[in-house]
């Protein structure tokens, strides 16, 4: 990576990427690093300008001393959590929130100030409690949201700009318009990043190990696909992709598979391991139990096919390559790992690290990009719209979307309903119109009527979201025709589901996968 010209502090926000993300796409190079590394970076090196995110802490528990920031002579940004301390800092109050301010909420300009493209009211993404109250001296009130609290403040003569919402976040309409307003007007950067400069970056780690044997986690999702098409330009037959089958896939999976093995040049061999992973799963009903049981089988399924390939033709691994992205990593981050102040939502079971038997090394040239990044990569290297935009399917499979305790027969209704919502979505021209759409079985059932009969059967739940990222997300709004074909369908093709519920929650406060 070139040398940074912004340096974000992570204060532990979900959202700490996406100001990188933004700060890309408007031209500017950035890195994120913990508190602790920055104060210590900045006693021998300061960067062009300097971003404190947000974070789930209150500055009321804060006893950091910020003084070698904020007296620094360098354009600083404060977002959320970041603006609290600029404005505690600088001898403004901040109070404890009677109520917070979450999801999307309205601001507006405020005492003449003017950015371009901004005009009345504005949509933003709202995430927290605690608010600046009063003022610090020598700072102005720029933006103030629908429920009169303070939105941004700028201060009167210094490049110093605080924000309450996140505008690195998608559902803030106008976020980027206020980050170039930022970079240009207030710290004056110049652009020094341009998109080729990635696909560059994720080719240069694969030139790093070229002549050694790669083994791919190969799951054909546009990470995966992207990751293994870009390994190939360079390794060629040195890449060997393996797909394994937990027994927990759609019908649409290994289709998918299939094509990709007739219609492109990679090596793509199929793992049936069904057995192996759903007896380990028997019984088990927390979801963090089951990623974790489901994590640990797909390496040990590696690891047996690294020996295999060892022992029987001579071919030694060195490294594993996975199409892990940025979001994957920052939902899996603890305090402890990274020494920053991140809250884990959920682990995801590609990330992280291989047991030291192994002696293979991780090889994750998308670790630092977003899912449209990779699309965008993907589409550029000539790959099938279909394989480029197919939704996102977690590692763990349907193993996450049955609620509770994983069995042949809910699995199967999770398999089928999915199946029936996937050939809905094509048949009504809406698969492209949802980032995500599948199908969810709820552990309680409801009583019905079939057949001019009493029944007490199970629930399927339907989740279609829209996102860019995975960061955030929101309801996809589809056709009321559609969805009572795909609830007829369900509760009439499907023995054992009589009722179809439609979730309607954003992220946040909901991830999108139920568990």
């Amino acid at each position: 990576m070139k040398t940074t010209s912004v340096w974000i502090i992570d204060f532990g926000s979900q959202y700490t990427q996406l100001i990188t993300r933004r700060f890309r796409e408007l031209g500017v190079t950035s890195e994120i690093i913990t508190l602790e590394e920055g104060l210590a970076r900045f006693k021998t090196a300061k960067p062009r300008a300097l971003v404190l995110s947000g974070g789930p802490q209150s500055v009321f528990e804060d006893k950091t001393d910020y003084s070698p920031f904020l007296t620094a002579d360098i354009p600083i940004l404060g977002i959320c959590y970041g603006m609290q301390i600029m404005g505690q800092f600088f001898g403004g109050k901040v109070e404890k929130g009677v109520i917070g301010e979450y999801g999307l909420a309205k601001i507006h300009l405020c005492n003449g100030f003017k950015i371009n493209g901004v005009v009345g009211d504005t949509d933003v993404w709202m995430s927290h409690s605690d608010h600046v109250s009063v003022l610090p001296k020598d700072f102005t009130l720029i933006f103030e949201s629908s429920n009169k609290l303070v939105a941004g403040i700028k201060h009167t003569s210094k490049p110093i700009m605080g924000l309450q919402f996140h505008p690195e976040v998608a559902h803030s309409v106008k976020g980027k318009e206020i980050l170039e307003y930022f970079i240009k007007d207030v710290a004056k950067l110049e652009s020094d990043w341009t998109s080729q400069s990635v696909l560059e970056d994720c080719l240069e780690q694969v030139r790093q190990v070229k002549g050694s044997k790669v083994l791919c986690a190969f799951s054909g999702g546009v990470d995966s696909l992207v990751a293994a098409v870009l390994a190939q330009k360079i390794l060629g037959d040195d890449l060997y992709c393996f797909f394994v089958d937990h027994g927990l896939l759609r019908p649409q999976d290994l289709h998918h598979i299939e094509v990709l093995k007739e219609k492109t040049n990679l090596h793509i061999e199929i793992l049936d391991v069904k057995n192996e992973f759903l007896s380990r799963l028997e019984g088990v009903k927390d979801p963090e139990q089951k990623r974790k049981i489901i994590g640990t089988t797909f390496i040990e399924v590696f690891e047996k096919k690294l020996n295999e390939y060892q022992d029987q033709k001579g071919i030694h691994f060195e490294y594993l390559l996975q199409g892990t992205l940025y979001p994957d990593v920052i939902e899996s981050l603890s305090p402890h790992k990274v020494g920053g102040k991140s809250v884990t939502i959920k682990s995801h079971h590609n990330v992280g690290g291989l047991p030291e038997r192994m002696k293979l090394k991780l090889l994750e040239p998308l670790r630092f990009l977003f899912k449209d990044d990779v699309r965008m990569m993907g589409t550029e290297m000539g790959l099938d719209h279909d394989w480029v935009y197919r939704h996102p399917f977690p590692g763990p499979g349907i193993g996450v979307r049955v609620l509770g305790e994983l069995s042949a027969d809910s699995i199967r209704k999770v398999q089928e309903s999915d199946q029936i919502l996937f050939e809905e979505l094509k048949a009504h021209n809406l698969y492209d119109s949802t980032w995500q759409a599948f199908t969810v079985l709820l552990p309680v059932k409801t009583v019905g009527v079939k057949g001019d009969g009493r029944v007490y059967e199970e629930v399927i739940a339907l989740r279609m979201v829209n996102s860019q990222d995975g960061m955030t997300a929101s309801v996809t709004e589809l056709p009321w025709s559609f969805l009572n074909r795909v609830s007829s369908r369900i509760c009439n093709e499907i023995k054992g589901v009589t009722r179809v519920v439609y979730d309607i929650t954003s992220k946040p406060p909901g991830t999108i996968e139920w568990e």
